[in-house]
């Protein structure tokens, strides 16, 4: 009988310390009505569990109004089944402002909607909705009136960054700016996890860790409409993170890596690395997964496999310019279906600004060791690869890849590019045109659907290329194009040309003839 007791004693402590574990937001003054903001209730449900040590803090099913919710350490937001975060639409709400970071320069603005700074372990979980009712802060940044009439939001924005300069501003200094908040940001956090929850309507980026590490985003449905810059998720200058089993269809990118902007970037000199992204579905967006353009900390060690991108403007697209500096490198893409894309499946860009030419510094980015395998796609344009002059794109490679696009592949500026059993179904122009490059592998290059008076492979101002395994489809005019004085080194073996009308045409300008089959 004693230990029957005991036992009985033993499980009312656990649930007694269970249910202290659980803070219940209306217990401490939030409204699940939506007739009055519950700020003030939330906080302090947050309060109370973080004096004990940590807790979750629980939205049951209803309706909430609230303005920013500011997580603390060992805090876990639960919002239920049911439940429905709308956050308020009144500016004033989100002040005062806090130290926050905008498209890669660290400023003092607005207080994101959810935010927390140099905690631990902090989790947004559940099954229930937020809504960043954003469209009241997109209507106003692009609206007209913020440009004739300062605000007092900018007033007290520019006052508090006076020494920020930015680029692209005029005179690169925060002026007359006026800057959204991102909706989730937590910044210098570790041990962060965001699971399950659906996102709508965010003012600006959605999902937003900055210098964060260990972070994971899964099983998050994000959806915002057609609005200016409302990313999905942008993890900034972060270590270990995992995105995975997410859908998202937004008004800018799905996914974007970044890692500040120009010298501000520099200065930090913190790169996003040891990123895993897999399971994913994108639709509306201008990217699926991007890298930049703003990564002046740098960019290494990130793996994107087994996504699904339908519809959005481009598939991977990593954008670079003349004045960020850092390097993209050690990137893994793999496995990745694309349809309906409206632009190009595959972008690297180091010239996302045009500029002119200059010499190396520490102001030149570089984009090396990339790769692409398993790629079916269907869209405009199968791949734009587009270096410097002064710091060409080098070590690339397209392995078991399907591209059924208007218009094949254009490599530019670039060294050490490989194409290994690549399938492209161009509708016009070759399938590979090279210009500016040197060294380059095409191995297996396919086209089922031969271009009429057109070359399946044209090679411009290229040097040490090699053309090896290939089998063009009967209807095939010519095989290979030269162009370009500065062209030479051309290697060919083990092609089958028995349904080529012309193996090989030169241009009076490359000094070099070809041989070999």
């Amino acid at each position: 009988m004693k230990q029957i007791l005991l036992a009985f004693l033993l499980l009312l402590t656990i649930s007694a310390a269970r249910a202290q574990d659980y803070y219940n937001v209306l217990k401490y003054g939030a409204k699940n009505d939506s007739t009055k903001l519950s700020t003030a209730g939330i906080a302090k449900a947050i309060d109370a569990a973080s004096k004990v040590g940590g807790g979750t803090i629980y939205f049951p099913a209803g309706r909430y109004l609230t303005g920013p919710i500011h997580l603390k350490s060992n805090i876990t937001i639960e919002i239920s089944a049911g439940a429905i975060i709308y956050f308020s639409n009144n500016f004033d709400d989100y002040l005062p402002m806090v130290p926050s970071r905008y498209e890669g320069t660290d400023v003092t603005n607005f207080s994101p909607l959810f935010y927390a700074y140099r905690a631990e372990n902090i989790t947004i979980r559940g099954r229930g909705i937020i809504d960043g009712q954003g469209k009241k802060w997109w209507d106003f940044a692009e609206g007209k009136s913020r440009v004739a009439n300062e605000s007092k939001w900018q007033v007290e924005f520019r006052k508090l960054n006076a020494n920020i300069t930015r680029p692209n501003e005029p005179g690169g200094v925060l002026d007359r700016a006026f800057l959204r908040p991102p909706f989730i940001q937590p910044m210098y956090c570790k041990n962060v996890l965001i699971e399950g929850i659906t996102i709508r309507n965010s003012p600006f980026w959605t999902v937003n860790p900055e210098f964060c590490e260990n972070v994971t985003v899964t099983g998050v449905t994000i959806n915002n409409p057609k609005s200016p810059n409302t990313d999905g998720i942008n993890p900034e200058s972060c270590r270990y993170v995992h995105i995975s089993n997410c859908h998202i269809s937004v008004g800018d990118d799905c996914i974007t890596i970044k890692s500040g902007k120009d010298e501000a970037g520099r200065k930090m000199n913190v790169p996003a690395e040891n990123y895993t992204i897999t399971n994913c579905t994108m639709l509306s967006g201008h990217g699926g997964v991007v890298i930049g353009s703003e990564m002046s900390g740098g960019v290494k060690k990130i793996t994107i496999s087994n996504c699904v991108f339908d519809g959005t403007d481009r598939g991977i697209r990593i954008k670079t310019a003349r004045g960020r500096g850092a390097v993209v490198e050690d990137i893994r893409v793999d496995n990745i279906v694309m349809k309906n894309i409206r632009e190009q499946a595959i972008v690297l860009d180091m010239q996302y600004s045009k500029s002119t030419p200059e010499p190396v510094s520490e102001r030149t980015p570089r984009f090396r060791n990339i790769h692409f395998s398993n790629i079916t796609a269907e869209g405009k344009q199968a791949g734009f690869l587009n270096g410097l002059t002064e710091m060409p794109i080098e070590n690339i490679t397209f392995s078991n890849c399907n591209f059924d696009t208007k218009t094949g592949f254009t490599v530019k500026e670039a060294r050490d590019i490989a194409f290994h059993n690549v399938l492209i179904n161009a509708a016009t122009g070759p399938a590979v045109r090279t210009e500016n490059v040197q060294q380059i592998w095409l191995d297996g290059i396919r086209s089922a659907k031969p271009v009429a008076a057109t070359s399946l492979l044209e090679l411009n101002n290229t040097v040490d290329a090699f053309v090896y395994n290939c089998f063009p489809a009967a209807g095939t005019e010519t095989f290979l194009t030269l162009k370009g004085a500065s062209t030479r080194s051309i290697g060919l073996q083990n092609n089958n040309l028995k349904y080529v009308k012309i193996p090989v045409s030169q241009d009076a300008d490359v000094k070099e003839r070809v041989v070999g089959p």
